[in-house]
């Protein structure tokens, strides 16, 4: 594969929404005719980086030591920003290496522990009645109506009250989630920002910070019983979690422990809306709904893109990639490849597993992963059950918009008739 700049193959085409729309026959472009593509717009800050998309590369890539997740530019100029966004500048970037999203072992195995100890199966299992009585109480309160958006009225509610009870955060502040998420979401995705809106986008991100730091503080007079506590207290080898290390960590937690979340619930039901043959079989079996959020997630993955760093001369399929150079995975390329699964474009609620990549894999697997999938299969089971007739019109379903991101992929709204 060659070093080349085709415009035609980069990453920067899903900004177009008509490909964003659905981004897979691009993929499968990218597949076919440059599986590792050098792209002069994807990598840190758009300087360049080897784009892969077969999934035997991907998931080779994500497995390799010879790759570092330590991506983020520390080497960042704060001196040369607007003064009013310098304070704001040196915390988030002080800070957000410390993400396990960006760490390589020993800290990430460290970390990972840390965290692990206070994120449980045990703990999220335990949720599950809870988990379930939220959801009623969110159909509930559109039963009588017939008609729903999925989006504002379950998929981001549910996760976001969740996400926040597990950490101790108070209801009330939930609306200001919306806005931090999506700046930390921004923030790392700033491949369609202006400069103004990526300033924005770092403030917002400290405020977060600040928020939780807060939170923290007000912590040492009255402990409570939650996650957050947990992190609080936890130990490995007399070992604790820096301001730091907590700060970026919990930002993590709320913004990635709703998000996606509420991606893999709207982008899941939009794919049962456009198959309804695999919405019936579901009606008519519901315990292949344990197979068929992993399938929602292979089918349309939350999260289409991660990058990597390397570390040593690597070789990947026919291409050597030297040390220094970036590589970006697409996930969502990955997931429809059909030497991994056969005829990959087809939605098969009954399809085992095989290695779906959207939670990423090896030491990086996404944390909140099984939480995710635990609420997909409450809200799945309790739409089966109640409105087995759930449909959305044509029209409506040809008027969908996506929020504009290249690593995220979610709808702004999917509205539902109930039946």
């Amino acid at each position: 594969m060659v070093r080349d700049g085709d415009t035609a193959l980069g990453l920067s085409n899903l900004l177009d929404p008509a490909v964003w729309a659905d981004p897979y026959p691009f993929y499968h472009t990218l597949r076919s005719q440059a599986p590792i593509h050098w792209d002069e717009s994807a990598g840190p800050s758009q300087g360049g980086a080897w784009v892969l998309s077969r999934h035997a590369d991907v998931l080779a890539v994500l497995r390799d030591a010879r790759v570092s997740a330590a991506r983020l530019n520390r080497q960042v100029a704060v001196e040369a920003l607007p003064e009013e966004y310098r304070a704001a500048a040196q915390q988030v970037f002080r800070a957000m290496p410390h993400q396990l999203l960006f760490l390589d072992p020993p800290d990430h195995t460290r970390l990972r522990g840390l965290v692990n100890k206070a994120f449980t199966p045990r703990l999220l299992e335990g949720m599950r009645p809870h988990i379930a009585a939220l959801v009623e109480e969110l159909l509930n309160a559109v039963a009588e109506t017939e008609q729903m958006e999925v989006i504002s009225q379950l998929a981001y509610p549910l996760p976001a009250i969740v996400i926040a009870e597990l950490l101790g955060v108070p209801p009330e502040d939930r609306d200001r989630f919306i806005r931090w998420s999506a700046d930390f979401g921004a923030f790392l995705d700033s491949s369609n920002l202006t400069l103004e809106q990526a300033f924005q986008a770092l403030a917002g991100v400290a405020e977060f910070m600040d928020y939780f730091r807060a939170l923290v503080g007000a912590r040492k007079t009255t402990p409570r019983e939650d996650l957050l506590q947990a992190l609080l207290t936890a130990r490995e080898r007399e070992d604790v979690l820096s301001e730091d290390e907590l700060l970026a960590n919990l930002v993590l937690l709320l913004a990635a422990g709703h998000g996606t979340t509420t991606h893999l619930i709207g982008n899941g039901l939009l794919a049962l809306l456009h198959h309804p043959d695999q919405w019936q079989r579901l009606v008519e079996d519901p315990s292949l709904v344990l197979t068929a959020v992993p399938e929602l997630l292979r089918y349309d993955s939350p999260v289409q893109l991660t990058g990597r760093r390397v570390l040593q001369e690597l070789a990947v399929g026919e291409q050597t990639i030297a040390p220094g150079e970036h590589v970006t995975v697409v996930l969502g390329a990955a997931n429809r490849d059909p030497a991994q699964f056969p005829e990959p474009d087809r939605l098969d609620v009954g399809r085992p597993e095989n290695r779906v990549l959207s939670f990423g894999y090896g030491i990086h697997f996404c944390l909140g992963a099984p939480l995710a999938r635990l609420e997909a299969e409450i809200v799945l089971t309790a739409l089966l059950r109640r409105f087995p007739g759930l449909r959305s019109s044509p029209a409506a379903l040809d008027a969908l918009e996506w929020e504009r991101s290249i690593v995220f992929r979610g709808l702004k709204a999917l509205p539902v008739e109930l039946a």
